[in-house]
């Protein structure tokens, strides 16, 4: 839930990237924050392991207008992939606003995606947040590995896969060269506002 400062007329949203290891999560990060950086008073915070794998989260917040007099400050936040960090998940989905599940489309990364979705669903449960209810968007991430002859999964295939049931917007994307990551943001934080405005009225 959205931390609302009455004080200072603030509300602060926060939005976490989810999905298996490796799958682009920090890339997306750290791609929206380079496009920023110069309108950026903080910076970016990221706590990794040896492996130069996100251990705890990264940070970015961003100022993005105002709601009923209210200004609103967006958290972005990602998630350790890596299953023996599911406790590291977890509590990073607490106070949970907006979702970015970010699936890797290499076709070895199929039952990943599956998986890590599912415990999603299940973390957000010990909140009690229901996955099919809290603002989400789909990003099938890697596409531009196709070009250099790894084996992707079809958009289709992965929209059954993933989102059959969900039937969340989802976006095609290459964190590494920045197709569709401002997309896949722009779209998760009005989904966002939409749901804290209902809140806030």
């Amino acid at each position: 839930m959205a931390f609302v400062n009455l004080k200072k007329k603030e509300v602060q949203a926060k939005i976490v990237y989810y999905g298996p290891g490796r799958g682009g999560k920090t890339t997306n990060l750290e791609f929206i924050y380079n496009r920023i950086r110069s309108q950026m008073q903080n910076e970016m915070v990221t706590i990794k392991t040896h492996g130069d794998r996100t251990l705890f989260f990264d940070f970015l917040p961003l100022n993005i207008g105002t709601i009923k007099g209210y200004s609103i400050r967006t958290q972005l936040y990602t998630v350790p992939g890596q299953v023996k960090y599911n406790a590291t998940r977890r509590l990073v989905l607490r106070g949970v606003d907006g979702i970015v599940f970010v699936a890797d489309s290499m076709a070895v990364r199929k039952e990943k995606n599956i998986s890590s979705l599912k415990n999603l669903e299940e973390n957000l449960a010990a909140y009690q947040k229901d996955l099919y209810k809290i603002p989400i968007v789909l990003q099938y991430n890697k596409r531009d590995l196709g070009k250099k002859g790894v084996p992707l999964l079809s958009i289709e295939e992965m929209e059954r896969d993933l989102n059959s049931k969900l039937k969340a917007p989802s976006f095609g994307t290459s964190a590494m060269i920045g197709h569709n990551v401002v997309a896949t943001l722009k779209k998760a934080i009005q989904m966002t506002m939409i749901s804290l405005q209902r809140t806030l009225m």
